[in-house]
């Protein structure tokens, strides 16, 4: 018996030896692996490969889309042809074209995206606006995300216990334009050419041009941390995540389909209606109780965001 149990150890020494060898060689493998590894612009992120032959998320993410426009990114007519007509644009592909160039002049030629550190990946946090965020508790886990990106006019101060106070990416379209402090990129949906335009008078406290509305004329932000989404990007999610439906995706799925583009790993906080079917935002009171999503699929792009946390390419923090 004595000789017996002495097989048994030597056996086990030489497994835990193996085992060992392994692990320094893979430091990142097994067991022992870290969460995050690298961003989703691989074909693998996290420890794990995104569309593990998935063939519905392989038939809808797309890699190779462009998120943000850049000095050397040309839109093709066909995709310029679709986005003015998301709000009428009446001016021309020339026109387009030298509004980009100049606006290239100003902010940067190329967008600045976090690198994401060694043996991590990069992660990101997806804060909507909806009431479902009041009362969560979420502000201490959204405040640890590499990229932490808000919408409009999504407030922190006096709600950090349940939204975080840390931002480093803020949504905007003219109509929502706030301010932002030096370190929080500005990253603007725009749909249509005045929007550009806007972007490059409003920074730079310059606003000869055509007002409209109540928009913002001048804001604060760090010129040098401006990015602006692709319109072929909008139709890629309109087309290819939505099918179509709807006149085109609301900012918050367009957020959440651009974080899978930039991070390995999303959560998404804050979205949908409350409980009892009503849209409102976590710092309003409630006065409009039939109102809808407008423009926007808003029940089908939440079941969307359903089915990326069922198949787990995203976490999805509900509150009910």
């Amino acid at each position: 018996m004595a000789h017996l149990m002495s097989k048994w150890q030597v056996l086990t020494i030489l497994l835990c030896i193996t085992a060992i060898g392994v692990f320094l060689r893979h430091p990142n493998s097994g067991m022992f692996s870290h969460d995050f590894q690298k961003p989703v612009a691989n074909s693998c992120a996290c420890g794990k490969c995104l569309s593990e032959n998935d063939t519905w998320f392989i038939k809808r993410f797309n890699p190779s889309v462009r998120p943000f426009l850049a000095a050397n990114c040309h839109l093709s007519k066909n995709t310029f042809n679709w986005w003015k007509l998301l709000q009428n644009e009446r001016r021309s592909f020339t026109t387009y074209r030298k509004t980009v160039h100049m606006l290239f002049q100003i902010f940067p030629p190329s967008p600045d995206l976090l690198e994401p550190r060694p043996q991590q990946c990069r992660t990101c946090a997806v804060v909507g606006n909806s009431v479902n965020l009041k009362g969560s508790h979420y502000g201490r886990h959204i405040d640890v995300h590499d990229i932490i990106i808000r919408m409009n006019y999504g407030q922190t101060k006096g709600y950090e216990a349940d939204v975080g106070n840390r931002t480093t990416h803020r949504i905007m379209y003219p109509e929502s334009a706030t301010d932002l402090d030096s370190t929080t990129h500005l990253v603007l949906f725009p749909f249509k050419i005045q929007d550009l335009e806007w972007l490059s008078r409003a920074v730079t406290s310059r606003f000869p041009g055509k007002k409209y509305g109540s928009v913002k004329s001048v804001i604060t932000a760090n010129k040098h941390l401006v990015m602006v989404l692709n319109p072929a990007f909008m139709k890629y999610v309109h087309e290819t995540w939505l099918d179509k439906k709807g006149k085109y995706p609301s900012t918050g799925f367009m957020a959440v389909v651009l974080a899978l583009h930039i991070c390995g790993k999303v959560n998404v906080f804050g979205y949908g209606a409350d409980k009892d079917g009503n849209w409102s935002h976590y710092w309003e009171k409630l006065t409009k109780k039939n109102f809808k999503t407008g423009e926007h699929p808003g029940s089908y792009e939440y079941e969307i965001i359903q089915k990326l946390a069922k198949k787990r390419k995203i976490s999805f923090y509900t509150r009910w």
